[in-house]
């Protein structure tokens, strides 16, 4: 999953970038709070993680303005303020979870991933499509029972296509997703990890759960799917990308 941490200090910055990157998520980093804005229009964040104490502007306009741009990217608070009409107020501005410095990076990871999962209408950190179950806690998948070997590459792949159930992903946000924009391979490199992690989930007896939408990209659904793209709504192919990746 992709997170956009807005940070200004860069020695905290760069310790909690390397917990999330070590919990198996993307980070891109920003000091600015107005850059942070720019971000969230542009790029398609699972999460952003917001300190409220920044150089250019207040945590608390970040979180308005964006709602107020309709932009519905779940917001984390990580913030060095304790008191508690600072949560109360990030709360009524629109954040969805707020914890206070020093925190515990296992329960940061918790909730991060409590976050997105209430955002894409999973109530349990297991999420099921059909036969086939993925533990968002554990990484671990299963269908009927038994557990399915993937790679960390075919993981990540499933992991978005089920999180993103029923919206059509295209090649530019699966090499987003794994790679954040360093040292990208070529785009054929999806249809490669498709095709492996399709071969896994048929020998497993989970079949025809992710269709190709010609031209477009890929798409999970519930029930057995088809190569065609007929069946999609327009709507859904419209997914955004980034244009640059910030460290």
């Amino acid at each position: 999953m992709r997170i956009l941490l807005v940070e200004s200090d860069l020695q905290a910055a760069a310790i909690l970038s390397q917990i999330l990157r070590t919990a198996a998520f993307t980070v891109d980093h920003t000091a600015s709070g107005e850059e942070a804005i720019e971000m969230l229009r542009h790029y398609d964040y699972d999460v952003m993680v917001l300190e409220l104490l920044l150089n250019d502007i207040e945590g608390y306009d970040v979180i308005r303005r964006v709602r107020s741009s309709r932009i519905t990217t779940p917001i984390l608070v990580l913030s060095a303020l304790l008191r508690p009409q600072a949560k109360i107020r990030a709360f009524s501005m629109g954040a969805d979870d707020y914890m206070a410095k020093p925190y515990d990076p296992g329960e940061l990871i918790a909730r991060l991933q409590a976050v997105m999962r209430r955002s894409r209408g999973f109530a349990e950190p297991c999420l099921r499509v059909g036969n086939l179950e993925l533990d968002l806690n554990g990484k671990n998948v299963t269908v009927d029972g038994t557990a399915l070997h993937l790679t960390g590459k075919e993981y990540a792949i499933l992991e978005l296509l089920i999180i993103r159930k029923g919206s059509v992903l295209t090649k530019d946000a699966f090499l987003n997703h794994l790679y954040g924009g360093i040292d990208e391979p070529e785009m054929k490199i999806i249809d490669v990890f498709i095709c492996k992690l399709r071969r896994k989930l048929q020998k497993a007896g989970a079949e025809n759960l992710i269709a190709t939408v010609w031209g477009r990209g890929y798409i999970l659904r519930d029930e057995p799917a088809t190569e065609t793209s007929s069946a999609v709504p327009e709507h859904q192919t419209r997914t955004p990308q980034p244009v640059t990746t910030f460290a």
